[in-house]
Order: C-alpha cells, then sequence, then structure tokens
C-alpha cells in the first residue's frame, strides 16, 4: 500500500494526512475483498525497515494502527473477516501488541476472509528466523539436516499457516517488493499500478483482478496445448 506520503506531499499537507486518507482505503479494499470471496488478504502495513522513519512519524502510524484495530474489529465480526499478524511482534508498542491480541481473540471465530497485517515485517529477517529455528532443532538433535525440504522451511516462516499468495498487488508506481514475502512469492503473478494508494478504488482493484483473470498460471510447467504440439 504505497504513496500515502507523496500523495499528502502533492497536495501540500503533512504526510500523516496520506496515512489517514490511506487507512480509509485499506478499509474499503478490505470490505471489497471479503465480498468477492477471497479467502487471504494481506496488507504490508508496516515494514522493518519503517523503524527507520521520524519518530513522529512511527508514533502516529502506531496511533492510527491502535484506532482502526479498535475501531473495525467489530466491523470486521459483521464482515465474518479473522484478523491475524505477521512479523517481529517484540518490536511493536506494548499497547499495540494487546489490540492485536483483542482483535485477534475476537475475530477467531470467523469463516471467511483471513485478514493479515504485516507488522514490522521484512520477509529477510522472517527467512534468518526460520533459518535459527532449524539450526537449534538440528544442535539439539531433534532434526537431521537432510529432512530439510521446502515443507520444512515454510513450516518455520511466520507465514506457516497462510498459503503463498496468487497475486501481489503494488500501488504508486514502484516495481519492486521491497522486502515482502520472497520466499513464498516465488510463483505469484504480480500487477503494478501507478495509482497512489489514497487514490486506490473499486475500479483500479477490478483492473488488477481482470488482468490476473487473463494470465495462465503454469509453474513451471508446459500448458496442455504446448504439450500436445510436441507430438
Amino acid at each position: 500500500m504505497d504513496g500515502n506520503g507523496r500523495w499528502a506531499q502533492a497536495r501540500k499537507k503533512r504526510r500523516v494526512f496520506g496515512h489517514v486518507k490511506g487507512t480509509r482505503v485499506a478499509k474499503d479494499v478490505i470490505q471489497n475483498c471479503a465480498r468477492r470471496g477471497v479467502q487471504y488478504l494481506t496488507l504490508y502495513a508496516f515494514s522493518t525497515e519503517n523503524w527507520l522513519r521520524p519518530q513522529h512519524e512511527v508514533d502516529f502510524l502506531m496511533l492510527i494502527l491502535q484506532r482502526y484495530l479498535k475501531r473495525e474489529t467489530e466491523n470486521l465480526i459483521k464482515e465474518n473477516i479473522s484478523f491475524d499478524i505477521i512479523g517481529e511482534r517484540h518490536r511493536l508498542p506494548d499497547n499495540i501488541r494487546k489490540q492485536i491480541e483483542t482483535s485477534i481473540e475476537r475475530t477467531k471465530a470467523c469463516t471467511g476472509m483471513k485478514l493479515i497485517f504485516a507488522l514490522s515485517y521484512g520477509s529477510r529477517q522472517e527467512i534468518t528466523w526460520a533459518v535459527r529455528r532449524i539450526a537449534a532443532q538440528i544442535k539439539q538433535g531433534t532434526l537431521n539436516a537432510d529432512e530439510i525440504d521446502e515443507a520444512r522451511i515454510h513450516q518455520e516462516l511466520w507465514t506457516q499457516a497462510i498459503p503463498d499468495p496468487d497475486l501481489i498487488l503494488r500501488t504508486s508506481g514502484e516495481k519492486r517488493l521491497s522486502n515482502f514475502l520472497l520466499w513464498q512469492c516465488a510463483y505469484s503473478e504480480f500487477h503494478f499500478s501507478d495509482v497512489l494508494w489514497p487514490d486506490f478504488n473499486s475500479a483500479e482493484l477490478d483492473k488488477a483482478f481482470a488482468e490476473y483473470a487473463l494470465r495462465e498460471r503454469r509453474f513451471g510447467k508446459v500448458n496442455k496445448t504446448d504439450e500436445q504440439l510436441r507430438y
């Protein structure tokens, strides 16, 4: 969800104004995806690198997050959406962790879309954590090196209970992953939108889904037509 700060600066307003507008857009996208039947939606809300931003901006982002979860948890329940997070929870302020735990607990019985916030998240950090976990198990003698495969690594990732993403969508014209789901995106489809996140709307979401629907996902295989042409 990229472009909040640039959107605000283009309007000669403080960057935090863009974050507030971006939160409203996130709410609309969450509801839109849930009503379309999307099963899992992961929003990159705050990266590990975002801690390097000015402290006043970080503090404001944490305030927005707390207010959003406190205000919207009831709406998530009404929409039958369960909530969870991935990332370095220990780095989040105590009040944020408490609100996160409350929202997770209150929505755990919901059976619709799974909404995941990536908070204090970085994919390199996630993979490093997984490697450390596996190394500790080998050191303890509970795991042999020849037992390590893709499934074992997946089991140690923060996304172990979440399927790999089918579609990754990035706004604001940037064409990079910025440390997001690097392991999990091996066969994901990508959609890059030039629209800044605060201007993102249902029409842009329709465009992304329509483009995705035209993609042929072969996962390294050949399609049936190509296979038939060989003989």
